[in-house]
Formats: structure tokens, C-alpha cells, sequence
């Protein structure tokens, strides 16, 4: 196989995870809080000298010992955009938007045994009901919402709750207004570093000593700001995903015609030859 059909080959493998993003994006693009995704490509035109010293190396190569060559082109990261959505009125008490970008809300999730705090922009709120009385805040999933002390679980039977603009949860009994608890807000202070999870979710990178970063250095506490009786919409932008996705499939079908055209030159080289 030709160096230009390698290429093209490895080339659209690569092209096919952006469709895959861009895709995901336009079907989230009507979900609360949902961050779109980009794809920042790096090209593998590249050779290397001498990188390769162990004599064992040279069983079964084909190519000189400590040369390595690179072609075509790879998906080189995938960065999540944390920009501000547009704001839907809802009216509802437990509809929370936040207000700065690369703000997030905390949640406790519980996956195969394993319990860790993720991260998201979502702030379609509910209230759980659990026993002895008592109610939980939590998302749509189910998942707990946390504050400053934790999970937020406070007596039920009271008539009125609201969350003011500092994250402060207050419910009305009666004429009595108590505080029975207020979110706590973080700033992902690298943004680029957060994996999704799913269920418009994200948490802190599994390698953080390999990526040379700690927790304190990607997520940090910040003074909230909220609206409350609102959601925030996703930061999707339709023209610019179906250019993108116009462009990736044009590259993609000439990467296709690369290889296509390359396999006939071949079967004409090979007719010549018989």
C-alpha cells in the first residue's frame, strides 16, 4: 500500500470520531447545560531518529532500526466549551442557572460501587424523598446535589422553597423562614482537563499525577451566582456544527478517493507487469 493510501486510510478512521462529536453535539443541542464538544486535529507527518536502541527491536522490522515515520492525521484533543448558554425562564424553585462561564454544581454519583463528585452545568433540580420524614435535593437522575456540608437532606412539610443568588437554600414553615443548607459552586479553572461522563456530567481526569496536576489546580470553590426560576440552554451553535460537518464529510470523501484512486493505479501497475 502507497504512503498516500496509508495516510488517507489512518486519515479517515480519525474524521469519523469528529462526525461521531459533531453528531453528538446536534443531539444535545436541546439538552439543559449541555457544553459542546470540539476536536483539534494534529498532523503524524512526522520521523523520528534513533529512538529505538534495544537490539530486540530488530526482530522482524521491515524499516531500518530507530527510524519511525508518521503519516496522515489524528484526533489530537477534545475540548469541552464552557461558555454561557441562553437563559429559559421557568418560573419553577428548583430550575437553577448559573451565571459565569466554567461555573459548575456538584454531584455525588454512585457507579459500580464507587461513589466521586462530577461536575455539571445542569441545574434541573428535584426533591427526593427519603425516610424519617425528610427530602434530599437531587438531580433528574437521581443523583445528590451537594453544598457546603454535603449532601443537602432537610426536613420535609414545609410550604415554600427558594435558592437565592448566592446558592442559599431557604424553606418557609409557617411564617418562619429557615436556612437548611446552600450549594456549593466551583470554577474549572482548566476546563480542557475535565472528561465527560455522560448524563451531561464531567469529572476530574483519572491520570492527574501523569498529567502533572492536582485536584486544586483544575477545580476551585467560588462564590456562587444563580437565578433561580431558570435553566440554562446548551451552548450548541447549529450554523457552526453543520459547516463542520459539512467540511469533515467533503475531507472524508476525499480521503475515500485517495485510497479508491490509489487501488486502481495499483491493478493498472500489476496489469502492466503480467
Amino acid at each position: 500500500m502507497s504512503r498516500s493510501m496509508i495516510q488517507a486510510a489512518v486519515t479517515m478512521n480519525q474524521l469519523q470520531q469528529k462526525m461521531d462529536l459533531i453528531g453528538n453535539n446536534l443531539a444535545n443541542s436541546q439538552t439543559t447545560g449541555y457544553k459542546a464538544r470540539q476536536a483539534d486535529f494534529a498532523s503524524l507527518l512526522f520521523q523520528q531518529i534513533n529512538n529505538l536502541n534495544d537490539p530486540a527491536n530488530l526482530e522482524g522490522r521491515l524499516t531500518p532500526d530507530g527510524v519511525r515515520v508518521g503519516s496522515g492525521a489524528k484526533l489530537g484533543s477534545i475540548n469541552i466549551d464552557l461558555s454561557q448558554g441562553a437563559l429559559n425562564e421557568t418560573g419553577r424553585a428548583l430550575d437553577i442557572a448559573l451565571l459565569q462561564p466554567n461555573h459548575l454544581f456538584q454531584v455525588s454519583v454512585t457507579e459500580n460501587n464507587i461513589t466521586e463528585t462530577r461536575y455539571t452545568r445542569d441545574g434541573a433540580f428535584y426533591l427526593s424523598p427519603l425516610e424519617n420524614n425528610q427530602v434530599m435535593l437531587t438531580t433528574k437522575d437521581g443523583d445528590p446535589v451537594l453544598g457546603t456540608n454535603g449532601q443537602l437532606i432537610f426536613e420535609d412539610g414545609f410550604d415554600d422553597i427558594q435558592i437565592a443568588e448566592n446558592g442559599l437554600i431557604t424553606v418557609k414553615r409557617g411564617t418562619n423562614t429557615e436556612v437548611v443548607g446552600q450549594l456549593e459552586i466551583v470554577e474549572a479553572v482548566r476546563p480542557r482537563l475535565l472528561e465527560a461522563t455522560g448524563n451531561n456530567n464531567f469529572r476530574l481526569p483519572t491520570d492527574l499525577a501523569q498529567l502533572g496536576y492536582n485536584a486544586a489546580e483544575i477545580i476551585q470553590g467560588v462564590p456562587a451566582a444563580l437565578k433561580s426560576g431558570a435553566l440554562e440552554t446548551s451552548n450548541v451553535n447549529m450554523g457552526k456544527e453543520l459547516t463542520d460537518l459539512i467540511n469533515v464529510q467533503r475531507s472524508y470523501q476525499f480521503n475515500a478517493r485517495t485510497i479508491s484512486m490509489g487501488d486502481q493505479m495499483m491493478g493498472l501497475i500489476n496489469q502492466l507487469r503480467s
